[in-house]
């Protein structure tokens, strides 16, 4: 008798940032891919992905690590997402052979922001004097406590364009074939279900099980990997990191309203 297809399930949820700081990093996510790929010879790997983003660097690592598992171990992968596959979401998503999507779900954010804040007016109110002293002209850039510079604005211009074009040139080696040539997709815009498979960045609506039935038969086995702490990092200076990064994470979901 023939034995089922196994198809590996790895759960990519939250924000993207370098670890301890973030649970999806190349650091803490590589053992897992290593055993997903490699553990078996399964048929497959998909990955569920709920992510609003984050930082680029790790996106990158993770998303080169699971194409060179991939074909390494000639192993298609597929990936499913949940609420919000955005920014590096996406970028983590477009590493997969096919993308697939609910018919509520945010694909896209194909862009890089920077945030900050400026405090300059409010310290010259209050009577305090800035007092900062380099080697290097740019060593103070955009700092927060003076007031911004035109010339610091154009290099972190310059900065996020390069980002950007790294970003793109991702997107369009895995997808570009499929993309929409008549829309700009590259903007930082999103896209819901049915309109982003129309554009290119998914492949279909549909989730994970029904999907992976239909590819490999309905009695296709999910051996699933997820990240687990130890459960003494819930406690102590560990417990207010994981707090400090749950506001932030939380912050980045509300940027599409969820």
């Amino acid at each position: 008798m023939k034995s089922p297809h196994v198809v590996a399930v790895l759960r990519l949820s939250g924000m993207i940032a370098a670890a301890p700081r973030g649970q999806l990093s190349d650091q803490v996510l590589a053992p897992l891919l290593e055993k997903a790929f490699k553990r078996g010879k399964p048929a497959a790997v998909a990955l569920e992905i709920n992510s609003p983003g984050g930082s680029p660097v790790q996106s990158a690592l993770i998303g080169a690590r699971i194409r060179r598992l991939a074909e390494e171990n000639e192993i298609p992968v597929y990936a499913f997402v949940e609420d919000v596959a955005a920014s590096g979401g996406y970028w983590l998503a477009a590493a997969a052979d096919e993308i697939y999507a609910d018919d509520n779900s945010i694909v896209g954010s194909i862009g890089v922001i920077s945030a900050g804040f400026g405090a300059d007016v409010f310290l010259t109110r209050h009577g305090f004097e800035r007092r900062v002293h380099t080697a290097g002209k740019s060593k103070s850039l955009l700092d927060p406590f003076r007031p911004e510079k035109p010339e610091d604005v154009a290099r972190l211009r310059h900065l996020l364009d390069q980002i950007h074009g790294n970003f793109i040139s991702h997107v369009e080696e895995r997808r570009g074939g499929k993309l929409d040539k008549e829309t700009d997709l590259f903007t930082g815009d999103v896209w819901i279900g049915k309109e982003a498979q129309d554009k290119g960045l998914i492949d279909g609506i549909g989730h994970i099980a029904p999907v992976l039935k239909d590819k490999f038969g309905d009695d296709v086995k999910f051996r699933r990997y997820g990240i687990r702490r130890p459960f003494w990092q819930r406690f102590g200076v560990q417990f207010a990191q994981d707090a400090l990064a749950g506001v932030e994470e939380r912050a980045q979901f509300a940027r599409f309203g969820l």
